[in-house]
């Protein structure tokens, strides 16, 4: 599940030396007019705004990526470059500043300069500062339209709150300069990568909220806006910037369309197909080498498989099984590359709804209940869920010993090595029944929360139930296709979902282990921990940054806070004829390098 993490995203790897290279699609050399490539995907576009808690979805992501120029971006090997928008550079320590200067040849699709207005509007909204309620979402959970009294930005960030100030621009609005109230680990990333960007354009939301009639007003009106702290002006702002750019179809107000990339969305049919376009007034260094791209939308597997097989479909990331690995190899003139994506696999336990978990549930004793989480963890088959569900479609498969590090990750080893997560390398039946008898707690009920439509993970429950129920534990089932509305409400005791990596950021786990953070869905807290966070938002020493990711890791294996399971694997399935076709375990997947794409 990608939740604003966003999202979400993430788990956190460290930092990756910057690399210099030329902006992507520098090449001349394109595959002619005419050229079209038809990409498989399982879930269809519905925001342009992927900054938004409910934009952000990979489905949302990988057209805007396509769709405008970024700062920065990831490769295959999650090495960081510099993108086709600018220029990221750190100007000063103590305080420090970040200076973000814009390629003069940036320009939005309608001729309007993408500038600092855009970046400051992208600033505002996700830094939470001009907030004047802390949530305003109705009884489902979703954003609601703010009244005339009312800021709500729905979005969140870990670092740009601690941008306090208005930041510095320059006259021409090229170039734009954030001071920080303090240090902060993840500076590079936290604006411009990925699809984000600079954001979405500012003066859109100004004509749209504001009635700007002109994008020069438009823009003057964001930044006196947010200058001033105009609560009238920012509720409308923020009213359009949160739902204003989702659709579903082909939009009537074309100013949604309006991006700084290469392709435009020239057709979009609800739910089945989007079509992107070379666009010809693009002024960028981006050289894609085709000239349409159409995903077509298909939530079935095998449904995309057959897709190939017929020609509809010329490159496609399915979710994989083992039928949909079979399918595929059985299909003539079709390549296929093994490897894993974005998301882990992990389980969670409940520290605070009064269960078998919960400190509450034994009078506050802590002890007892820490006793009773690692029993249940020690049951947990994780080599044998790996090995009979993951390994037929990637042999190379392993469990994952880390939280917060990718397998690829340089600290990934060193890190699980000194976790102790090595206790639960393989199922212990009868530690987990001493641990129990210990505690004094028989036969524990453990609510136990995943998707029942999803057959993978039906059958890891099943795997689960049954390991646990050998040490006393009494397993309930709390599948539910509704599974990610009920994150964090209390009626489950364990939850199995996926995390899903946007960014190598160190700082990213602080939404997932802090009191209150919009991803602590378990109600985990120690202030020891919180502690470390703290240290590691501040800290710019690599090996600082190492020693910190460390001790957090440790700590939840201590607390017993659950166990990863596994990365996805992926498939990346494609005819013959699609070349330089890769994938990379960040979002956007096989997205990443789409200007390399040809078909001969």
């Amino acid at each position: 599940m990608k939740k604003r993490l966003t999202t979400i995203a993430g788990v956190a790897a460290m930092a990756l030396i910057v690399t210099g290279c030329t902006p992507p699609g520098g090449s001349s050399d394109s595959a002619g007019t005419g050229s079209v490539l038809n990409v498989g995907w399982n879930e269809a576009f519905r925001s342009m705004n992927d900054m938004t808690n409910d934009g952000n979805a990979v489905a949302n992501t990988i057209i805007a990526y396509m769709m405008n120029d970024n700062f920065k971006y990831y490769d295959d090997e999650l090495e960081l470059h510099d993108g086709a928008l600018g220029t990221i550079e750190k100007v000063s320590e103590d305080p420090l500043k970040v200076k973000y200067t814009f390629n003069e040849d940036s320009n939005w699709s309608d001729g309007t300069p993408v500038d600092a207005v855009d970046l400051a509007l992208t600033w505002a909204a996700r830094s939470t500062n001009f907030n004047t309620v802390d949530e305003n979402n109705d009884d489902a959970g979703m954003v609601k339209k703010n009244d005339a009294d009312t800021v709500y930005f729905d979005s969140t960030s870990v670092g740009a709150p601690l941008i306090k100030d208005f930041p510095e621009i320059s006259e021409d609005r090229k170039s734009l300069t954030f001071t920080y109230s303090q240090p902060f680990a993840d500076w590079e990333t936290e604006f411009g990568l990925g699809a984000y960007g600079s954001g979405v354009p500012a003066h859109i939301v100004a004509k749209n909220a504001l009635g700007a009639e002109s994008s020069e007003e438009g823009k003057t009106s964001i930044i006196e806006a947010i200058k001033n702290n105009d609560v009238e002006a920012l509720s409308k702002i923020s009213n359009f910037w949160n739902t204003g750019f989702d659709f579903t179809s082909m939009p009537d107000n074309e100013d949604l369309l309006v991006h700084s990339g290469p392709y435009k969305i020239t057709a979009f049919e609800e739910g089945q197909y989007l079509t992107l376009e070379r666009d010809e007034a693009y002024t960028g260094p981006v050289d894609p080498k085709m000239d349409t791209i159409t995903v077509r939308y298909n939530g079935d597997p095998m449904a995309m498989v057959q897709a190939i097989e017929n020609g509809e479909v010329d490159i496609t990331q399915p979710q994989s099984t083992a039928d949909v690995l079979k399918a595929a190899e059985d299909i003539d003139g079709v390549s296929i590359i093994p490897g894993e994506d974005a998301t882990f696999e992990h389980v969670d336990l409940t520290f605070d709804n009064n269960g078998p978990f919960d400190p509450a549930s034994y009078g506050g004793d802590e002890d007892k209940a820490l006793q009773v989480r690692r029993a249940f963890l020690k049951t947990l088959p994780r080599q044998e869920i790996v090995d009979r569900l993951i390994k037929p479609l990637n042999e190379e498969a392993g469990v994952r010993d880390s939280f917060n590090q990718a397998p690829d990750s340089p600290l990934y080893k060193e890190i699980a090595e000194g976790s102790g997560i090595s206790d639960y390398d393989s199922v212990d039946v009868e530690g987990a029944k001493k641990l129990l008898d210990e505690a004094g707690v028989k036969e524990p009920t453990v609510r136990f929360l995943y998707d029942n439509t999803n057959a993978r993970r039906e059958q890891i429950f099943q795997l689960v139930k049954e390991s646990a129920e050998k040490a006393g534990f009494a397993v309930e089932d709390s599948g539910d296709v509704n599974w990610g509305t009920r994150l964090g409400d209390g009626t489950y005791d364990a939850s199995l979902f996926g995390w899903a990596l946007t960014t190598t950021g160190v700082t990213e786990s602080d939404s997932y282990y802090r009191k209150g953070a919009q991803n602590n869905y378990s109600g985990y807290h120690n202030p020891t921990t919180a502690k470390k966070l703290d240290q590691m938002l501040v800290s710019i020493d690599p090996e600082e940054q190492k020693t910190l990711a460390a001790d957090i890791e440790k700590q939840l294996i201590d607390d017993g806070f659950g166990l990863p399971l596994f990365q996805f694997p992926s498939l990346t399935i494609h005819q013959d004829s699609v070349k330089n076709a890769s994938t990379t375990t960040l979002d956007p997947s096989m997205f990443w390098n789409y200007w390399e794409w040809e078909k001969e």
